[in-house]
């Protein structure tokens, strides 16, 4: 049978077959293609045990690169000065070392004094408690529970096996905090390293780019940098805010451990979107213990500040530093706290504000072009 002019140039431009092989044996095999998957989800889980054995330095050194990217505009501001980096670093180190050890050396007694003194006054404190007007009312409402509630709890403290119990979580917690002391240790070290070879570590990345995206990643980069600098500082401010705040209201309206109450609200109002609300809450308990007056001063006082901080104070402090919606907002601090728990909640919303500068940034102007 003839062929027409296109079938024999379809022909002409078929690769040769090798003599005595068929043109099916050259297709991948199933045990080949079965084989292959089996080889990489192998791989894909050894490589999530290494990472899930090693997550303790994985932690300390993905914390350390935060904190030295947050460290980073003070350097700049004192290369501004004249200082060369090295000298910048080792100033910006020795004054973090001065301040956190004054810090301690004065808050470590206090804490353990103003603690207990706070646990021997507590008994005594509940007692006054249940004496309130108030108190017995609410009891009168609920039918005697919540003394009934109270009296268990205080009969629970002074049994031995719960004494034993407690008296193994504070070693627990002692061991706790030593480690937790040893990787904050090892944490600045890598920050200092970090903080000082920065500008090595992103010509490195920046060399691993193509040179045809270099220049929008070394753009890119740079801003989420930024931000995370800003960021850090801009929590710093706030939680300071919310520490002098709380001090000078609880010592006006006299509840007791108004200094050490104050020192906890610092810390936890680094955590993101929850961290006024906990605050508040732990507040106005304290304040209850001492009065129902004082509980209620308390509590407007503070639901009063918060609408403050989310509509004035916290816009103009972090300023441009993440614009990131509402949102996006809740739904990564929820995520990053489920699972780094509070650092996880620190870091998630620059890392959100870098995920959606990056889709805004590459995704959405392809997508126009497309």
């Amino acid at each position: 049978m003839a062929l027409d002019g296109s079938a024999r140039g379809r022909l002409d431009e078929a690769p040769p077959i090798a003599p005595g092989v068929h043109p099916a044996s050259r297709r991948p095999s199933l045990f080949g293609i079965g084989l292959r998957v089996t080889l990489g989800i192998l791989t894909a889980l050894v490589l999530a045990s290494v990472v899930a054995s090693l997550r303790g330095v994985v932690f300390s050194v993905c914390a350390a690169l935060f904190l030295a990217l947050g460290l980073n505009p003070l350097v700049r501001v004192l290369r501004r000065a004249g200082l060369p980096r090295l000298r910048a670093v080792g100033v910006i180190g020795i004054a973090v070392a001065v301040v956190l050890a004054g810090v301690l050396s004065f808050l470590v007694p206090f804490v353990v004094t103003q603690a207990t003194a706070f646990l021997r006054a507590l008994p005594d404190t509940a007692r006054g408690l249940s004496d309130e007007e108030w108190f017995q009312g609410v009891d009168a409402l609920t039918g005697g529970a919540v003394s009934e509630v109270l009296r268990t709890a205080g009969e629970a403290l002074t049994r031995p096996d719960v004494l034993t119990g407690i008296a193994g979580g504070v070693v627990d917690v002692g061991a706790g905090i030593a480690g937790f002391f040893s990787s904050v240790i090892l944490i600045a070290i890598l920050t200092l390293y970090f903080l000082a070879g920065l500008p090595r570590i992103k010509r490195g990345f920046y060399a691993l780019v193509p040179a045809s995206r270099r220049r929008t990643t070394i753009a890119l980069t740079e801003r989420i940098a930024d931000s995370v600098g800003k960021y850090l500082s801009g929590m710093v401010v706030l939680a300071l805010l919310n520490a002098v705040f709380s001090f000078v209201l609880l010592t006006v309206t006299g509840v007791p451990f108004a200094a050490l109450i104050s020192v906890a609200a610092f810390f936890v109002t680094l955590i993101p979107l929850i961290g006024t609300i906990l605050t508040t809450v732990v507040m106005t308990l304290a304040a209850l213990l001492d009065s129902l007056a004082a509980g209620v001063v308390v509590l407007v006082a503070m639901l009063v500040y918060m609408q403050l901080e989310a509509y004035v104070l916290t816009p103009r402090v972090m300023s441009k530093a993440v614009q990131v919606p509402g949102a996006w907002v809740l739904i990564a601090a929820t995520a990053g706290g489920s699972l780094l728990g509070l650092p996880g909640a620190l870091v998630a919303i620059p890392v959100a504000a870098a995920c959606l500068l990056l889709v805004n940034q590459l995704i959405v102007p392809l997508r126009q072009v497309q």
